[in-house]
């Protein structure tokens, strides 16, 4: 049975781990299979129950991934897949939330995600949606790589203020959404989902938060990530491919910063002083 993590809840009330798993980029290779399959079986154990994948993931391999890692443990996750802009049609996107059941062995997925935004009207997207939740097949809808006027078209859209999500790029190098997205999704009560909260590895070689790390005696990723995981009200999913980099991850919920080191933060990485657009990995 999995640990107990600190919360975030949705906007329909159901509690979700703080720290989930992602998993960007397994998959790419066969022979890191059972090591990608072991370290999210590990974070499991750890409490990491929310799971995050997408069809796009090294072309679903990423779901059979996260499939083989819940076997015979399904209950116990939070399961977020995405579905692709170009598969987003009504019909496409049924179509592609199925090919995802398919490929994660289960018979729902808990949220589902446009992973941005492409040519396809939302309404369109948003009824497919509806249309999903009315058969079961997944439980909670939301969106990727959304800003402040995309979630507005959508808010105004009817059942588009059902949004349970928005999950975008957010670490110490993109601040951006502090500036307008963050407080417009907390004044509609909608948490959101920072992904890449280490830049892809680029902050670990950063010398403010190998500072700060020596003197936590952590790592800088463990730093980078405690400084996301500060706002309790936001759900971060690092991926980690390796048992150690689980561990490492779990434990950042641990770490407290201190003032001098959010200060220290705050000088190496201002805070935006105005809107920035939305930035994309």
């Amino acid at each position: 049975m999995a640990a107990e993590l600190p919360t975030v809840t949705l906007p329909s009330g159901e509690a979700v781990p703080q720290l989930g798993q992602g998993t960007w980029r397994m998959g790419e290779t066969a022979r890191a299979r059972q090591e990608e399959v072991a370290a999210l079986k590990l974070g499991l154990d750890l409490g990491m129950t929310l799971f995050d994948t997408a069809e796009m993931y090294a072309n679903g391999i990423a779901e059979e991934i996260v499939a083989e890692a819940i076997d015979g443990r399904r209950d116990e996750v939070f399961l977020v897949s995405k579905v692709l802009p170009e598969n987003a049609s009504r019909a496409g996107t049924i179509k592609a939330c199925e090919r995802s059941l398919k490929r994660l062995k289960t018979d729902r997925i808990d949220l589902y995600l446009l992973h941005w935004r492409g040519r396809v009207p939302l309404a369109e997207t948003l009824e497919a949606f509806l249309a999903l939740q009315a058969a079961g097949a997944i439980r909670y809808w939301g969106v990727s790589n959304f800003d402040i006027e995309d979630m507005e078209e959508l808010f105004e859209l009817n059942g588009g203020a059902h949004c349970a999500t928005n999950q975008v790029l957010y670490n110490l190098r993109r601040r951006g959404i502090e500036a307008g997205l963050l407080p417009w999704s907390r004044e509609h009560r909608m948490p959101i989902m920072a992904y890449s909260p280490i830049e892809q590895g680029r902050l670990l070689r950063d010398r403010t938060l190998v500072s700060i790390a020596a003197r936590h005696d952590t790592t800088p990723a463990q730093i980078a990530i405690a400084w996301v995981l500060r706002q309790k009200d936001m759900i971060v999913i690092p991926k980690a491919g390796s048992e150690v980099h689980v561990r490492q991850n779990r434990a950042a919920l641990d770490l407290s910063l201190s003032k001098e080191d959010l200060a220290e933060l705050d000088r190496a990485y201002p805070a935006p002083k105005r809107l920035v657009p939305l930035e994309l990995l």
